[in-house]
């Protein structure tokens, strides 16, 4: 199931969780037109981060659009900040060329015949085919893929209509143009809204009550060009309560309260949404907090909180404890294998041995009632034995 490359050290434990998501959501629920917002809590070291690489890495494999940021550099409390770091690592141009290459097949070409870097139009003019039929058949069909789809802001598909047609060659867009909608496309502030009047369309700029709204259209975008979706990480959040004076970010009371706002609305819209999957990862200091943390803001708590707990780690929980995940999966046993892989994986460096069952028995024990989880536990181990075998 999993790639070679991604059965490392750490994902040992993980891979119970990780295995699970990678054939219920990214293999079929998300693939399949769902989408989804998790959310991934733990100790500092319970092994978030890394979390989130893996099904980073997983997502790639599956054919997704993938995109990872952190809390601490995007402000949180706009969404349209959000969508606009979305858009950016997206590549909205190679979307859409995809979504050209999927036309000319309708059109009944195959795009591999045309050279590269010629248009289709320049090949269709070479091959004594560009005339007004065929023309108006590349009209009608972007048309068809983009402003007949109820999946797609209006403005959003007209714009994406006129760059794919750039793409191709037909409709002609001016280089002007084409940066003048990619720019109100990302979100620029400095868009005369009456320069895009005179390309035929009436949009309002993109802000942070109708940001989701545009996401939906590029997951849908996205799908179009032969993605499987689009995956989204975002770590970090507790920054939300951090009183250090040292985070480039620092949340008000207020920003913070429109934070948790905007992932309520999040989750009152996904089921909208198609192909896209959120993924919120924290210290679980933000649910401990209960005058700034997610307590503190009872219309969100209410749609993330885990009502019924069983005796086993639930897979389909939207909120995903690491805690508890480690305490059913990181065995003793578990334990040493993973001290054993990472002393492989270091000893091109430096010489590092492995745990024992004894130490690794320790560990766990102290994982029951310590503030730290257990990946942090086996690598600091493991440094202060090498530091011993030093001396």
């Amino acid at each position: 199931m999993r790639s070679e490359q991604y059965k490392s050290a750490e994902a040992y434990g993980i891979h119970f969780l990780s295995d699970f998501w990678e054939e219920k959501y990214l293999e079929e629920y998300i693939k399949d037109g769902g989408s989804k917002i998790k959310f991934v809590s733990g100790r500092s070291g319970s092994g978030k981060t890394h979390f989130l690489r893996l099904m980073t890495g997983i997502a790639k494999e599956k054919n997704y659009r993938t995109v990872q940021f952190s809390a601490k550099d995007i402000w949180m409390h706009d969404f349209r900040e959000i969508y606009i770091e979305i858009f950016h690592q997206c590549d909205i141009m190679d979307c859409l060329a995809a979504v050209g290459r999927h036309l000319i097949r309708e059109m009944g070409f195959d795009d591999q015949e045309i050279p590269e870097g010629m248009q289709f139009i320049d090949y269709l003019s070479q091959n004594n085919m560009g005339d007004a039929l065929t023309k108006r058949e590349i009209r009608a069909q972007l048309k068809a893929i983009f402003l007949d789809n109820p999946m797609l802001d209006n403005n959003f598909a007209l714009a994406c209509s006129m760059l794919t047609g750039s793409i191709l060659g037909y409709p002609v867009l001016e280089e002007q143009n084409k940066l003048l909608l990619l720019a109100w496309l990302e979100g620029d502030r400095t868009v005369k809204l009456s320069q895009l009047r005179t390309l035929g369309f009436y949009p309002c700029r993109i802000t942070r009550y109708n940001a989701r709204h545009m996401l939906r259209s590029l997951a849908e975008v996205i799908h179009m060009g032969g993605s499987s979706g689009l995956f989204v990480t975002i770590d970090d959040l507790e920054i939300l309560i951090s009183r250090s004076s040292l985070e480039t970010v620092h949340y008000t009371k207020m920003k913070r309260e429109d934070t948790y706002e905007s992932i309520r609305q999040l989750i009152d819209d996904i089921d909208s949404m198609k192909h896209i999957m959120f993924v919120l990862a924290f210290d679980r200091a933000l649910t401990d907090d209960e005058n700034a943390g997610l307590k503190s803001y009872q219309a969100l708590w209410m749609r993330i909180q885990n009502e019924i707990v069983g005796e086993r780690f639930n897979c389909f929980a939207d909120m995903v404890d690491m805690d508890r995940l480690a305490e059913q999966e990181y065995t003793p046993e578990v334990v040493v294998a993973i001290s054993e892989s990472l002393a492989e994986r270091q000893k091109t460096v430096q010489a590092a041995r492995p745990l024992g069952l004894e130490e690794a028995q320790e560990i766990v024990r102290q994982a029951r009632t310590g503030a730290v989880g257990i990946p942090q536990l086996i690598q600091t181990a493991m440094q202060e034995e090498d530091s011993r075998n030093d001396v």
